[in-house]
């Protein structure tokens, strides 16, 4: 037919690919496929699910370049900061449950902060990747259903989580944790290359 190549997502939906994307859109690693790119021109139920929209491809960016980095990267810093993959990818679940559920709902959290020891991140040598990808999706099913029982507009609880400005709309916490994910999978990028794991989108 006419609709050219199509991009096969992990839960077995599809949709034409773009020649322009093709060799980045998709890329397959241990059975895994990353989401498509949320281009601007494609429509969106709402508001909301742009952000979610942008949340879910960043998430599955993360998980196909550490999936993809050669053995021993998993847990080997290339970078002066000393941070590691695995690390980064406990802290930006620890990231999305601080912000959306500590902080915007309230909730009691045991342990927010939970990804540090001694102000820096920490995984212990029992946690695996596939435990933290786990914990990543399962992180990510909470933020959808936290988003998806509010209006963008709606404010914070307030708490001990915020700063001395008071709590956000979640709108903007959204756009906070867009952005978090956009500059530390830039950040992978790096690492990746470095290591002739997986580079570009």
């Amino acid at each position: 037919g006419g609709t050219g190549p199509v991009l096969v997502a992990g839960d077995g939906w599809s949709l034409p690919a773009s020649p322009r994307r093709q060799h980045a859109a998709v890329v397959r690693h241990a059975s895994r496929v990353s989401l498509p790119f949320p281009e601007p021109a494609i429509a969106v139920s709402s508001r909301a699910e742009v952000f979610l929209g942008y949340l879910d491809y960043f998430r599955s960016r993360l998980v196909s370049k550490l999936e993809a980095l050669p053995g021993g990267e998993l847990r080997r810093s290339r970078l002066p900061s000393g941070w590691t993959p695995i690390e980064l990818l406990k802290h930006l679940a620890h990231d999305e449950l601080r912000w959306l559920e500590w902080r915007f709902e309230g909730r009691p959290v045991a342990d927010p902060w939970g990804e540090d020891r001694d102000g820096r991140w920490y995984v212990a040598p029992g946690e695996t990747l596939e435990e933290l990808v786990a914990a990543l999706h399962a992180q990510a099913a909470r933020s959808r259903a936290v988003v998806e029982s509010h209006d963008l507009a709606d404010m914070g609880q307030p708490g001990d989580g915020w700063d001395t400005a008071g709590p956000a709309a979640l709108e903007r916490v959204l756009l906070h944790l867009v952005q978090e994910y956009a500059r530390h999978v830039g950040h992978l990028d790096i690492v990746s290359e470095l290591a002739d794991g997986q580079i570009g989108e």
